[in-house]
């Protein structure tokens, strides 16, 4: 093959490239360990801007509500301006809002459950060498050989007990303050993150379109058209699709949550406004949020009333199962086209890779592919059968020849 013709070029191009990559690959498993840092040296850099992007997706959703129906009558080009600003301010506001009464409502009684639990075992084991604890324990399984064997015959000296805690506490003061300064020092890091992430949310918001048009310009100038057309169709079935899911998600946990407080209520099962919300709230993450909901809310109902917290799990449970037959079908629709056991995956996959927030958009990212992945499978059908058409109506004609 001669090497100055248009496909000689192609191919020295397609082996350059090739023996570019292996050596890049060679290089980057000999130096694992440094291509690791500076992989996490840039995630961390870029870290709010990424946090930023997604806060405004988020955000979006409620902004895009407020612009639909602030000033929907009124031609006054001074409120049309206004209203992209107030639709962030009453969003930030209601986010906020939500999320502070609902940190007020759990925080301080899931607190008391733990201080309630802590005293009791307190008082419980205060008790030992009593009669009362003796009986109590007696009836446990084994509870007679370990009050007998063990409890009875070790006396535990609490003085020397304390004199070597203190002693701990001393000799470890430095490693202390240094784990409590390093402490302080990623909750600043955090906050500042978080403010700054905010912060770019917020530009995002104010000018979306512009850098909207921008991006597509970007991609349509510098890549190429087989490249940057499947890339461009990409994010606006993904962006899309995620604001659907924030949508459907928000107002099913809001179902979901008003359901049980409002079960909770007829049951007489003590904290109802306090656990339904902490549900909605759970309930965000796909499959597994429920049930961390339901586990919090028994744990407190349990200092209460063990029974309480009995019913409360069976309720639940039922109303679990009706939210994800009936509910969650009807109220998502075809927002999340996504079968069950692809939903299941993606919570799981998403949460080992990124927590909570893996569990959050793994729906959506694995939504986005489904649907991508059956657009290209009905091509390829199409072609496949037009193709197929073709060579019929090709024999049909040979043969009648």
């Amino acid at each position: 093959m001669d090497l100055n013709s248009e496909n000689g070029k192609k191919l020295a191009k397609w082996i350059i490239g090739i023996a570019t990559v292996c050596i890049l690959i060679y290089l980057g498993v000999q130096n694992i360990d440094y291509l690791g840092a500076a992989v996490s040296w840039g995630i961390k850099l870029v870290m709010p801007l990424l946090l930023g992007i997604f806060f405004a997706l988020i955000l979006d959703v409620p902004v895009c509500f407020f612009e639909r129906h602030l000033f929907k009558k009124s031609k006054k080009e001074l409120l049309k301006k206004l209203k992209r600003p107030l639709s962030m301010v009453l969003a930030l506001v209601l986010i906020i809002g939500v999320f502070a009464g609902i940190v007020g409502l759990v925080i301080p009684e899931l607190i008391n459950a733990v201080k309630i639990i802590i005293q009791g075992a307190v008082e419980l084991f205060g008790k030992i060498g009593d009669s009362e604890a003796e009986a109590l324990i007696s009836k446990l399984p084994f509870g007679e050989m370990l009050y007998n064997n063990i409890l009875v015959n070790y006396n535990i000296d609490w003085d020397k007990i304390g004199s070597t805690l203190q002693t701990w506490i001393t000799e470890q003061g430095g490693n202390i303050m240094n784990t409590a300064v390093g402490t302080v020092s990623t909750l600043v890091s955090a906050v500042a993150n978080f403010i700054i992430a905010l912060i770019f949310a917020i530009y995002i918001l104010v000018s979306k379109e512009k850098l909207a048009k921008q991006a597509e310009r970007l991609i349509r100038a510098w890549i190429p058209e087989k490249i940057g057309k499947p890339m461009l169709h990409t994010v606006s079935v993904g962006l899309g699709i995620f604001r659907n899911f924030v949508s459907g998600q928000t107002l099913e946990a809001l179902i979901l949550g008003t359901l049980c407080i409002i079960g909770m209520l007829i049951l007489r099962i003590p904290y109802a406004p306090m656990v339904g919300a902490l549900i909605g709230v759970t309930a965000f993450i796909p499959v597994v949020g429920a049930f961390v909901g339901i586990a919090v809310g028994a744990f407190m109902i349990l200092t209460v009333s063990p029974a309480k917290a009995l019913v409360f799990v069976i309720y639940l449970l039922i109303l679990q199962q009706i939210e994800g037959n009936i509910i969650y079908p009807k109220v998502m629709g075809d927002k999340i086209n996504l079968p069950a056991i692809w939903v299941l995956a993606a919570v799981t996959i998403g949460g080992g890779i990124a927590g909570p927030f893996g569990m959050l958009l793994g729906v959506p990212v694995t939504s986005t592919i489904y649907v991508l992945l059956r657009e290209e499978t009905e091509k390829r059908e199409k072609k496949l059968a037009e193709k197929a058409e073709a060579q019929e109506e090709k024999q049909e004609v040979q043969t009648e020849e």
